[in-house]
């Protein structure tokens, strides 16, 4: 382990070829991206620190989809900095694989990650990929387009979930149980424009 071993929802591990592995699940089996990213949104924005403003720490996390089970589901977390990183920069190495012993076949559609002081995707978050951008279930044909989860809890105790789509470059967010679309990633350095009418709150 190289994380936090006080926090037993953070299980992480680097394997020999240098990328983070996360256990699983958290959290789940969930119905749709939506109930899962409500759920993670509390639990992930809950942990010590995650909504402490600009004193905060971020925590990352993959979702995933079982599909022998048609389920959804929240791995366990990671409090791993991105290697660049060494000051107190809030930042967190997303980890690059699930171990899920219980489910055969999982497959990642994913990040998450929390922001201890601002509601928005950083020009970082938004100029990454992930490839390839989609996943296909070999079983059913069903594609699935891949996602960087944002959560974020406001002073009042709301959380804020939001979703960068991968495949569409789209920004949505979940309001009122389902995602809507709010605005648009333009370029590579992660410039967003918004829809008309659309914002960061409702």
């Amino acid at each position: 382990m190289v994380g936090c071993a006080a926090n037993p929802n953070i299980r992480v591990r680097r394997t020999s070829d240098g990328r983070l592995q996360v256990d699983g699940p958290l959290a789940g089996p969930f119905p749709d991206t939506e109930t899962l990213a409500a759920h993670a949104c509390e639990l992930m924005t809950g942990q010590g620190g995650a909504s402490a403003g600009m004193a905060g720490s971020e925590y990352c996390a993959l979702h995933y989809y079982a599909p022998d089970e048609q389920a959804y589901y929240l791995s366990y977390l990671s409090d791993v900095k991105r290697q660049f990183d060494t000051t107190a920069q809030k930042t967190c190495e997303m980890p690059g694989t699930v171990n899920d012993p219980a489910r055969r076949t999982v497959i990642i559609l994913g990040g998450d990650h929390t922001h201890p002081h601002n509601r928005r995707f950083s020009r970082v978050d938004l100029s990454g990929r992930w490839y390839p951008a989609r996943a296909v279930d070999k079983k059913t044909g069903q594609v699935f387009e891949r996602d960087l989860y944002l959560f974020f809890k406001e002073g009042t105790g709301e959380c804020r979930a939001y979703r960068f789509n991968y495949a569409t470059r789209e920004i949505l967010a979940l309001r009122e149980g389902r995602w809507v679309v709010i605005g648009r990633v333009v370029n590579d350095e992660g410039r967003i424009e918004m829809l008309d009418g659309k914002d960061w709150l409702p």
